[in-house]
């Protein structure tokens, strides 16, 4: 998982596109844009797309390794040392489900 603090440093070895890629709008708010322009005027090596698929990606990476895990009261699993394993009744579960679910949908329209 990449972390946003390490793009600087990929940003300066790399240019390459991601494979598999799938094209959005957006509009940003104007401090933001000029962050990028910032970022793209001192890794000019690094075009603008790139920068901001990485900088979404480093995101996405960064909020799903930082969902709360919310034990339930169903032992699903025991570990090595017996001891039980709850389900997380959080947001992550159903989040984990629809991202598997979109990603399918995705590979397929591709």
């Amino acid at each position: 998982m990449m972390k946003v603090r390490e793009l600087l440093s990929e940003w300066e070895t790399t240019t390459q596109r991601w494979k598999g890629e799938v094209d959005y709008t957006l509009k940003v708010p104007l401090k933001d844009a000029a962050r990028l322009e910032a970022l793209a005027a001192l890794y000019p090596a690094v075009d603008k797309q790139t920068l901001i698929n990485q900088l979404l990606h480093a995101a996405l990476e960064e909020i799903e390794s930082t969902m709360p895990y919310v034990q339930g009261p169903k032992v699903v699993a025991r570990d090595e040392l017996g001891d039980p394993m709850f389900e997380d009744v959080g947001l992550t579960p159903e989040y984990l489900r629809l991202r598997a679910e979109f990603a399918e949908k995705l590979a397929q329209a591709s």
